[in-house]
């Protein structure tokens, strides 16, 4: 995709900007309804639960990807601080541990907020550029602040790597719409109104796998301009994928241009760095390919973005 591709008229497009109203602050979760979330409970058939998060550690991807870090894990109180324990515990043969953990909230299995990414001084729903600080967080669009219960509801998983013989695809491969309504075909679902949808690219296996941080932020596999159009006309409610930015990115590219319209012209809360693979296995096998669907952010106040646990129940 050219540099210069004229991204914001693809945004003026496909704005929801006061769809609805001005004071609107989560943009396409808007489109799970209440009775969506229990027509999405209906789906739990056998209670097999799928956790779809890398976990959180010093071997993490992050410390690859520049500007971010992996988690720094310490603990506070062990077993052995006897010292300070018998000062205020009794009695004095309860053993504690107590731990703590300094981290970007954006460095492993995560959400991306609406105030993560805009352009021309506009957050999504017009918000402003100086509703960020580095003082005082997102005042406006804090992620945590308003939805705190999470994308909750119908999850579908389109499997591409499915339609090329099962293979990881290869950095700077862009998906297109069409590609998600073969998945569509092969896989015998629809994803619709207030889904929550999943794309697995196999491309979270240069980590998992091949346990090469740098090669999984070198670029990546991933949707391109023409996705946005069908997930606009889909009200589809979130992204996620497995790979760590949702967009096509050929190696030493940063363009970011999808965000720019998910996030800030279209309201769309965006999930990355997703494992896929145990879940896509076995709706291989079983056939059943939606889910319910539940993953809350932390609750931090201010935050852009989020570290979460993704449950996807069959």
């Amino acid at each position: 995709m050219p540099a210069d591709f004229d991204f914001r008229a693809v945004g003026r497009q496909l704005t929801n900007w006061g769809r609805w109203g001005d004071d609107d602050r989560i943009g396409t979760l808007n489109h799970i309804t209440p009775d969506a979330v229990v027509s999405a409970s209906q789906l739990i058939k056998q209670g097999k639960i799928f956790d779809l998060s890398i976990p959180l550690g010093a071997n993490g991807p992050a410390a690859a990807a520049g500007g971010r870090s992996n988690p720094i894990h310490l603990m506070s109180i062990t077993p052995g601080d006897t010292h300070i324990l018998n000062s205020f515990v009794s009695p004095t043969d309860v053993i504690v541990a107590d731990d703590w953990i300094t981290m970007p909230l954006q460095c492993a299995t995560q959400w991306d907020g609406l105030a993560h990414v805009g352009y021309d001084g506009s957050f999504y729903n017009n918000v402003p550029s100086q509703s960020v600080s580095t003082f005082s967080g997102s005042t406006v669009l804090a992620i945590g602040d308003i939805i705190a219960k999470g994308p909750t509801g119908r999850g579908v998983l389109l499997d591409i790597t499915a339609l090329h013989d099962g293979k990881p695809l290869e950095v700077g491969y862009e998906i297109t719409a069409a590609e998600l309504e073969a998945a569509e075909d092969r896989q015998d679902v629809r994803v619709g109104v207030g889904d929550i949808l999943l794309i697995r690219t196999g491309w979270i296996q240069q980590f998992t796998i091949h346990k090469s941080a740098a090669t999984f932020n070198s670029g990546e596999p991933g949707i391109g301009m023409s996705c946005l159009e069908w997930l606009h006309e889909r009200e589809v409610a979130a992204v996620a994928s497995d790979n760590w930015g949702i967009e096509v990115v050929p190696v030493g590219t940063m363009l970011l241009i999808c965000h720019c319209v998910l996030i800030r012209d279209m309201g769309m809360t965006m999930g990355e760095t997703f494992d896929l693979d145990a879940l896509a296995a076995d709706c291989e096998a079983d056939g059943v390919w939606d889910f319910f669907f539940t993953s809350p952010p932390l609750k931090v106040e201010n935050a852009v973005g989020s570290p979460i646990t993704p449950l996807a129940i069959k």
